[in-house]
């Protein structure tokens, strides 16, 4: 009889479909037995959840709970740790040349348009309150959050307000082409997307490159499918394919496959093609907002 209610309670246990109440006051944590996924690379069932074990000293009891399943990438982007394999063109050689060429760029970029970007700064820091710049987490390449930087286009507020305001979009995005959180300074800055040139000393510092796929917020990140998270395996850029193609006006789905096309296309033609597209993008201001 005893050995028949252990294995029941050995089989209850090994279904992960539960967790122990110690009591606070007195217990020894023994450690933890995450199920993790081999690689989250690719497709794979759910596996039940970590059970978390301790010994008490005090009164403890068993009780079933409802836990998802975790997952390897999960776990290293909660960590703020890189998560995705990288991919992209195999040469070294193309990288160091792609570092140098961004190097320049960037530093060329600011040099001619510090008229413009010292006019918009001084005339966001009276309408801001001193608050020119918005600074955000972000994903970089294979995952790695990194503080990103744009003109401030929306009001103070914004982020509280953010429940007023309907989602157009499909997928874990979030955007609304009339969003009334929207300055009219900042709709200009975005119609142009002169909002996004403080990104160039993102360029300077390593976070990104002129040319590649736009870097992600971590919560949309953590509701992409393992396939969609392939788009983080290059260093993220200031324009793309998606970008040059209607930005905002394409839907998810197709703007994660247009990123892993680059992906698997990574190379030299094909960031040029992109960088003589994309002023033509920016004067037209399709998609943009």
């Amino acid at each position: 009889m005893i050995r028949r209610a252990a294995d029941a309670l050995s089989d209850f246990l090994a279904s992960g479909s539960y967790e122990l109440d110690v009591d606070a006051r007195a217990h020894t944590p023994v450690g933890d037995f995450p199920v993790v996924l081999p690689e989250d690379q690719v497709a794979a069932p759910a596996l039940p959840a970590e059970p978390r074990l301790a010994v008490s000293h005090g009164p403890s009891r068993i009780r079933p709970v409802r836990r998802g399943p975790i997952s390897l990438a999960q776990r290293r982007l909660d960590r703020g740790e890189p998560f995705v394999v990288p991919e992209g063109h195999p040469s070294r050689f193309y990288h160091v040349s792609k570092r140098a060429f961004d190097l320049a760029g960037a530093v060329v970029l600011l040099g001619l348009l510090s008229p413009i970007l010292v006019t918009v700064y001084l005339v966001l820091m009276i309408t801001t309150r001193g608050k020119p710049f918005f600074a955000q987490e972000r994903l970089g390449h294979r995952g790695k959050p990194f503080t990103m930087w744009k003109f401030r286009t929306m009001t103070l507020d914004a982020e509280a307000r953010r429940g007023e305001i309907e989602n157009e979009k499909d997928g874990p995005i979030f955007k609304n082409r009339r969003d009334a959180r929207v300055t009219r300074l900042g709709r200009i800055l975005r119609t142009t997307s002169f909002d996004e040139t403080p990104q160039l000393v993102n360029i300077l510092l390593g976070h990104m490159s002129l040319v590649g796929p736009r870097p992600p917020i971590g919560e949309e990140v953590a509701d992409y499918e393992p396939w969609q998270r392939r788009r983080l395996s290059v260093k993220p850029g200031l324009t793309c394919l998606w970008q040059v193609s209607g930005r905002s006006e394409i839907d998810f789905e197709d703007w994660m496959r247009m990123d892993l096309w680059y992906v698997q296309n990574q190379s030299w033609p094909t960031d040029f093609e992109f960088l003589l597209r994309t002023p033509w993008s920016v004067l037209t201001g399709r998609g943009a907002y």
